[in-house]
């Protein structure tokens, strides 16, 4: 093989693989030529590619790249992964009161009241609004009917529901999880705005004005931690075999732990053991929204809430109920 032959494959290694080293690219180089030229000629030539060879050859550079020593490795890059943790519950023991899925603006006037009585009498020392507390009927990806097209009234009626829920408890901690139907806001920026979807103005917070209400909100799918009870929305657990007998069955086989979801709207309870008889069990809890949407009307819907009782040392006890049509609340 000519040496005007090789000089070309050298160079068209150097193009390919610009961060390589020398010497490596050199030892690819005689076997691609079949030994036409030694290992030191092979890395000479390399080395010329690249503009390392000294002043003399530097303009006869085809790759040139800054001078690094002899041996240089290529660094793993950085990752830009983020930690997803969960979020700790601001009460260290007493009672916490879970409501979800109410669908403002179309949430159930007499369930929501008798819940929030309910839980007014409770004493609770903090509300989770565990997701779906707004539909995003407006922007959701679903066929939409348009007389019920009102962005702007929706996030009135959401932030009159928030401005309400703090009049009722105006002395705890009110946290707010995002659910699937939340999600729905950031999803429409990222589609139809994503110049300015990063924008601390564009969230959720900012636009519901939850920081008027002292409302913390909650996102990135993150796990509430009741004591040592897990609380998710349930959208985060996916619909692969997810309602084999009821909604608390199917986070059973997903989650493979003790756990606490809202997301179906129905009121149910699993209880499994393992080899060694620790008990684990899950519960899903109704909603709080009208019982027949015009995208299911036919359904196992309930109304319902929780209140789940913590203990110094983490432990919990869940009372998982059920409002009847007529508001009154029932375990």
């Amino acid at each position: 093989m000519a040496k005007t032959e090789v000089s070309e494959l050298a160079k068209e290694l150097c193009k390919k693989y610009p961060d390589h080293p020398a010497r490596s690219l050199a030892k690819v180089l005689v076997k691609q030529c079949n030994n036409a030229v030694t290992l030191e000629t092979a890395r000479a030539m390399i080395r010329t590619c690249f503009g390392s060879f000294g002043r003399r050859y530097r303009d006869k550079a085809t790759s040139p790249r800054k001078p690094r020593k002899p041996g240089h490795r290529i660094e793993m890059p950085k990752s830009k992964a983020e930690d997803w943790v969960p979020f700790e519950l601001p009460i260290s023991s007493g009672k916490l009161g879970i409501i979800s899925d109410m669908h403002v603006p179309f949430h159930c006037e007499v369930a929501l009241g008798s819940a929030v009585e309910h839980l007014k009498q409770e004493k609770i020392k903090c509300l989770l609004i565990n997701g779906d507390g707004m539909d995003f009927y407006s922007i959701s990806r679903w066929e939409k009917r348009p007389s019920k097209r009102d962005f702007m009234g929706e996030l009135k009626e959401c932030r009159l529901l928030l401005q309400w829920l703090r009049q009722e408890f105006p002395r705890i901690p009110i946290i707010y999880k995002l659910g699937n139907h939340e999600e729905r806001w950031e999803k429409w920026l990222w589609e139809h705005a994503p110049e300015i979807s990063e924008e601390p103005e564009m969230g959720f917070s900012t636009w519901l004005h939850c920081d008027k209400y002292k409302i913390d909100v909650i996102g990135d799918q993150r796990i509430i931690m009741v004591g040592n009870l897990p609380v998710l929305h349930g959208h985060e657990l996916g619909r692969s075999v997810f309602n084999p007998v009821n909604p608390a069955r199917g986070a059973y086989l997903r989650a493979q732990h003790t756990i606490l979801i809202s997301h179906h709207h129905q009121t149910s309870g699993h209880a499994d053991t393992n080899l060694f008889h620790h008990e684990t069990f899950v519960w899903s809890i109704g909603c709080l929204c009208e019982l027949t949407p015009s995208y299911m009307k036919v359904n196992r819907h309930n109304h319902g809430f929780a209140v789940v009782e913590l203990m110094k040392n983490g432990d919990f006890n869940v009372n998982n109920l059920r409002v009847l049509k007529n508001g009154k609340v029932r375990a």
